[in-house]
């Protein structure tokens, strides 16, 4: 019987190995090709497609980054990400703490409420958000003479931190919970007020889930399409990335400009590696271990 369950278990991690390792080739594989054939010359594309490079051809990225574009829109999706991001966690923060921590007559209600925005798909309130600005742009205009609400990167990334705060305020009160209020009472008797023992005791030990919610909404907000293609819709107005990413596939698969194009691929999905490589640590750790520790 014992060798029955011994070889069962053999087999089973086998099959867990076997499963992996299949997804991990799925992943590496069209990720590593994509580098490859961006630097490819334009006439090896024609020839055999999963031979190598036969050399670095650099001026693919300099093309999609000055002819295509791809610069200012990778600058707009920095400043568009990062203050995103920058918005979220000063909101998301206080708001996951209160709750999750102390107990006043409207937290519950307050947990519900964030609760149910989980539930709710961005893509399918994008047109109440666009008309709600577009009615705010007409009133802005008759009373001031003009509007800012469309068109505008920095309004893009008020409505992506708005979009975002029930996940992060769902992920940060998990992580609020585990923590003893031993913590908070040391913080008492030595003299700490509220708003000191939240931002000088518990954030920093809230460190690891921080990080894996700048992770998770980084890469939300770095490959949105839908919000910013509605919001930012017009012709020689500011765009993000991923939409001039759509431009320039569109326009270099006509002119059969592969190169460029993969090139583009390789700007969007460069900066999620780097900061995925930065912080794995901090987000396997974030994942797995709560506040309590043996």
């Amino acid at each position: 019987m014992v060798k029955s369950n011994s070889k069962g278990d053999r087999v089973y991690k086998a099959f867990v190995y076997v499963v992996l390792i299949a997804v991990a080739i799925s992943i590496i594989v069209p990720v590593a090709w994509v580098f490859m054939a961006s630097i490819k010359e334009n006439s090896e594309f024609y020839q055999n497609p999963w031979a190598l490079p036969a050399g670095f051809y650099w001026q693919n990225f300099v093309d999609a980054w000055q002819k295509a574009s791809m610069g200012s829109y990778m600058l707009n999706s920095v400043i568009v990400t990062a203050l995103a991001l920058a918005i979220l966690i000063i909101v998301a923060l206080p708001a996951a703490y209160c709750p999750s921590r102390f107990k006043f007559r409207s937290s519950r209600f307050l947990n519900v409420c964030f609760m149910a925005g989980l539930f709710i798909n961005v893509n399918y309130i994008v047109v109440p958000i666009f008309l709600m600005l577009r009615d705010g742009d007409t009133w802005l205009r008759s009373v001031f003479g003009d509007g800012f609400l469309l068109n505008n990167i920095f309004v893009l990334a008020v409505v992506y931190a708005a979009t975002a705060l029930p996940f992060t305020i769902y992920l940060l009160s998990g992580y609020f919970a585990t923590l003893p209020h031993a913590y908070e009472e040391a913080a008492y008797i030595d003299g700490a007020g509220y708003s000191t023992t939240m931002v000088r005791i518990i954030f920093p030990m809230a460190q690891p889930s921080i990080v894996t919610i700048i992770l998770f909404n980084f890469l939300s907000f770095w490959n949105e399409y839908i919000i910013s293609l509605t919001l930012l819709s017009s012709a020689n107005g500011p765009r993000t990335l991923p939409v001039g990413l759509l431009n320039l596939m569109q326009a270099q698969q006509s002119a059969a400009e592969y190169g460029i194009m993969y090139a583009g691929l390789v700007m969007v999905m460069l900066p999620t590696l780097i900061l995925y490589i930065c912080v794995q640590k901090k987000l396997i750790q974030g994942m797995t271990v709560g506040g309590l520790k043996g």
